[in-house]
């Protein structure tokens, strides 16, 4: 016996092949007994839909919008030629992405990109912001609209969005923590610890993770209050150097997010790079450098490839009322050290 199709489902349940594509595109006009009746015959006949070519049928194509801060990170760049290069792989699948840049701390700029893709009919955002209350209220009007949201990198829990992409920041802030604890040794010693900022979820994640290791495995360690550098290396590279001027006994540095440049720069220009053990996030080209030089220790890195094209599955899946495979849009964290860094420019895997 062949795959049943609608013909077979509008048979069974005594309706029309109209009232079976209503009901299968979750459209109004069809009564709930009715409805109930398409899905008993849906289910009794183990009807499984062919999404792609219904949506080649009804010629139905997907607009979606991936906001990003505006800083220099090498990581963003990255991340912006990673979804261009996802938009490009999808386009068969009639999927189109646009990216916006947002400068960080720019409320006024960042609530006229949402509105935008509030008015310009977007049917998902994938969007990498701080979590504020503004972002909050921002995703609340587009859900309200119908518009699928991701929170890519960095999770808005607090939020209404239907998913986060990115890796378990919580779980490589506790691999940054047993990683330098083996690395800087049992102590005594000081850890400063850099952020972008802590509006940030990924940020406080890894430094709670990271502060809970370091606290029972490794007492002799103490670390230092959070350092900010809001994604500019010249800050970073300022209260970094203030930070080693008013403590003495650092034994190592945690550049839990951006500006890895800042620190690797006062680091060299004072001569420490044998005397500190640096861990930083994203194997980025200056990443992999100060792996090269033994400037830096260990990168922990997330697939930029993986994320771009694992937000605009996920918001396809979001669009067409399917489960997300899990198992396939898992983020995995990646440890990186000299001795294992890839060779030539790095290529990311098509997961």
């Amino acid at each position: 016996m062949g795959k049943p199709t609608v013909h077979d489902i509008a048979r069974v349940a005594g309706v029309s092949l109209a009232t079976v594509d209503r009901v299968l595109n979750a459209r109004a006009g069809v009564r709930e007994v009715t409805v109930r009746r398409v899905q008993e015959a849906v289910s009794r006949l183990g009807y499984v839909r062919d999404l792609s070519a219904a949506n080649l049928a009804r010629q139905r194509r997907y607009r979606f919008a991936f906001l990003l801060p505006d800083t220099p990170s090498q990581f963003l760049r990255v991340l912006h030629e990673a979804i261009d290069e996802a938009a490009a792989g999808l386009s068969a699948d009639r999927l189109e992405i646009e990216t916006t840049h947002v400068a960080i701390g720019d409320q006024v700029a960042l609530q006229q990109a949402f509105r935008r893709i509030e008015t310009m009919g977007f049917d998902g955002v994938a969007i990498m912001a701080n979590e504020t209350p503004m972002v909050r209220d921002m995703i609340a009007r587009l859900k309200a609209r119908g518009v699928a949201v991701v929170a890519m990198i960095t999770d808005q829990p607090q939020s209404e969005r239907d998913h986060f992409v990115g890796i378990d920041n919580l779980a490589a802030g506790r691999t940054a923590g047993v990683l330098m604890g083996r690395f800087a040794g049992p102590g005594p010693g000081k850890i400063v610890v850099a952020v972008n900022t802590m509006q940030a979820r990924d940020m406080v994640d890894r430094r709670m993770g990271f502060d809970e290791v370091i606290a029972t495995r490794f007492p002799g360690l103490t670390t230092l209050p959070t350092i900010e550098g809001w994604d500019n290396h010249q800050m970073v590279a300022r209260v970094t150097a203030q930070c080693l001027d008013n403590h003495t006994g650092v034994v190592g540095i945690y550049c839990a997010g951006a500006g890895l440049r800042g620190i690797t720069e006062v680091v060299r220009a004072r001569g420490l790079a044998d005397r500190l053990t640096i861990i930083g996030h994203d194997l980025t080209p200056h990443a992999r450098e100060m792996l090269t030089d033994g400037v830096v220790d260990v990168i922990i890195n997330q697939n930029a490839g993986h994320i771009a094209r694992s937000a605009a599955r996920v918001l396809k899946a979001q669009c067409d009322g399917v489960e997300v495979i899990a198992s396939q849009e898992r983020i995995r964290i990646e440890i990186v050290l000299k001795e294992n860094l890839p060779q030539g420019a790095y290529r990311e895997d098509k997961t």
